[in-house]
């Protein structure tokens, strides 16, 4: 059947609604003569209500225009329209409830409807003009559903998100979705109906798959168990079933979700983890007024760090960076949702003293967290006097600094490249570690220094690359199929660098629990398919061997370290081996060999300050021997 594509006429509304009344009106007549009423009965009771149904289609007549009944568009009835008519025709018959009385009492002593007809009519009226308007609706809904061969989904999650998910795609006619069924990790709720479909468990969900012919698996969970959507997930894969998401609720458009949020999974959501519940309380009290200073302020964790410090009512965040670029687009986006954002924007280079002495005296800042740093393993093995003069003696600047202007606390990011160093970055950061929780001795600022692994998302990791590769058709380069990393989401590592500096005391190490380690192929492999893409068909994944100084395994501890619990159970504290004035003369002996640019002499004056630093797949391997 064909519905007409025009809206319904007004008056053929309106006419339909009144024939629904009279309809009503009649069946509670009937209903109150227990449907079997004698001509004479019939006759005594017409004589007394054709004098009162002119006054009832005036009166409802008057309320369907009052609440503009008519006006309304009939194949789009939802739950405003349902509340609508309810209260229409509530009000008709409390008319003409009153309106009886005052005949009874002031006129010939009838009422205009006996009591028990006014309560059917209502119920009848109401619930047939619901009925019609919804048999509308799905008559409607079936003549212009999209006729193409539908996608058999299954939404992960029967919660409310979930509902909200199965509502809209039913709603949208363009949809291409049939929905089969929910799946969810209650168990309480397996076996229940909601909204004609059945609830399946979790556990049941390769049964569907193989049974139903499951084409598509919606996760439709706000706050899933991450390890149940990791078996989900998985199973997908396995299975070949196209994985979709529910965005945020914050995300939805005006409080509206609609088919077309509806995205596909990508690899960040699938290595994050559950929300970290931070103290926030002790989180202000440490940042509320005070000036913060956050170093690399453009990059992936300082501009992170940026927009979480100011949540907690500084007096004012200074960005420092000497990347120019980077630090307009992010100071624009800060000040696109708040154009009186207590930022002061300040472009120069940590290795420049007089700059950052000039830095500190104008601004004074109390807190400092630190996150500029020379990074990518390859480019500081060929580099190693810019790594030194970045990561060193850009840190010692900022530390001396720091105790010279009386900072309160100062909190270094590190790496978990600086454990056990198998190239010159790590130990570049692991130097710096060992100058800054010297000088915490002094007591004059406490430094803490915070260690993490690899960052979804940020400027140069593997997940970018992988997707620039991908674009453009493969291959996926991979250095080593046994390679493996750890992997946190950008807000996950900048809250836990927060957590970590309101707890620390100084001269602490901690350490983030960084959950499992991730084989870089299989990450690789999934985000193919993630790609709508075959692994090995549409795109090949190429070996290339490791890089100089690379590890197949990262760790979080070294040697001779162990680990104490703190308040929170993603951040331990390293108990790490005492250092003293040796080192610190050692450092600024590196600091000096710059001036010579001799690479191997600066590699070997690093390997003499960290023990540890053994180089793997380097020229530098030599120095080990």
């Amino acid at each position: 059947m064909q519905f007409p594509i025009k809206n319904t006429p007004r008056w053929l509304v309106v006419v339909i609604d009144l024939f629904i009344a009279v309809l009503s009106l009649a069946l509670a007549y009937l209903m109150r003569f227990d449907l079997h009423a004698d001509r004479e009965l019939i006759a005594s009771e017409w004589s007394i209500l054709s004098k009162s149904i002119g006054f009832y289609f005036v009166i409802k007549l008057g309320t369907y225009f009052l609440f503009r009944i008519h006006k309304r568009v009939v194949r789009h009835t939802s739950t405003i329209d349902i509340r609508i008519l309810f209260f229409s025709n509530f009000l008709a018959s409390l008319l003409f409830l009153i309106a009886g009385l005052i005949r009874f009492r002031f006129f010939d002593g009838y009422f205009l409807f006996p009591t028990t007809v006014l309560i059917l009519e209502f119920m009848f009226s109401f619930t047939l003009m619901i009925a019609v308007r919804f048999a509308v609706k799905l008559i409607y809904l079936e003549s212009v559903k999209n006729k193409h061969e539908e996608k058999k989904v299954l939404i992960y999650g029967a919660g409310i998100s979930g509902l909200v998910t199965k509502r809209t795609i039913e709603k949208d006619t363009l949809s291409e979705y049939k929905i089969v069924a929910f799946i969810d990790d209650n168990k309480k709720l397996s076996g229940n109906i909601l909204e004609g479909l059945k609830i399946f468990h979790t556990s049941k969900l390769e049964q569907l798959l193989d049974s139903e012919g499951i084409d598509l698996v919606i996760l439709a969970i706000q706050e899933p168990d991450e390890e149940h959507q990791k078996k989900v997930v998985n199973l997908c894969f396995e299975k070949n079933v196209e994985l979709r998401k529910v965005p945020t609720t914050k995300s939805w458009i005006n409080g509206e979700f609609s088919t077309k949020q509806i995205k596909s999974i990508k690899i960040e959501d699938l290595l994050g983890r559950s929300v970290i519940r931070l103290d926030e309380a002790k989180i202000k009290e440490e940042l509320t007024e005070k000036v913060v200073l956050v170093t690399g302020a453009a990059g992936s964790i300082g501009s992170g760090m940026v927009q979480q410090i100011l949540k907690f009512n500084p007096q004012k965040v200074i960005l420092l960076d000497n990347a120019e670029s980077p630090m307009y687009d992010f100071v624009n986006e800060l000040k696109s949702t708040n154009p009186f954002v207590p930022i002061e924007v300040v472009i120069g280079d940590i290795r420049q003293y007089d700059r950052m002495k000039r830095l500190f005296d104008c601004f004074r800042p109390s807190y400092i967290l630190h996150a500029a740093a020379y990074k990518h393993v390859p480019l500081m093995e060929d580099n190693p006097s810019e790594a030194v003069l970045t990561n060193v003696k850009g840190t010692k600047n900022l530390v001396d600094l720091a105790v010279e202007f009386g900072v309160q606390k100062f909190v270094m990011v590190s790496t978990d490249k600086a454990v056990n160093p198998t190239n010159v970055m790590g130990a570049s950061k692991r130097i710096a570690e060992i100058y800054a929780q010297n000088k915490n001795r002094l007591g004059k600022t406490k430094f803490i220094t915070t260690r993490f692994g690899n960052v979804l998302g940020s400027n140069g990791s593997v997940i970018p690359l992988f997707k620039k590769q991908i674009e453009q058709g493969g291959p996926i380069t991979v250095t080593d199929d046994r390679i493996t990393r750890y992997f946190m989401t950008i807000p996950e590592a900048c809250q836990l660098v927060l957590e970590a500096s309101t707890i620390g005391e100084g001269g602490e190490i901690f350490v983030f629990d960084m959950g499992e380690s991730v084989k870089i192929i299989d990450l690789a492999k999934k985000m193919i398919k993630l790609s709508g893409l075959e692994v090995g068909k549409d795109i090949e994944i190429k070996i290339t061997g490791l890089r100089p100084g690379e590890k197949l395994y990262e760790e979080l501890l070294s040697d001779g370290e162990t680990t104490l619990p703190t308040h929170h159970p993603k951040i331990l504290k390293a108990k790490v081996q005492e250092t003293g004035e040796k080192e610190i003369a050692m450092i600024e002996e590196l600091i000096r060999l710059f001036e010579e640019q001799e690479n191997k002499r600066i590699v070997a004056k690093m390997k003499e300050i960290v023990p540890e630093f053994k180089s793997n797949n380097s020229i530098y391997e030599q120095l080990d021997k």
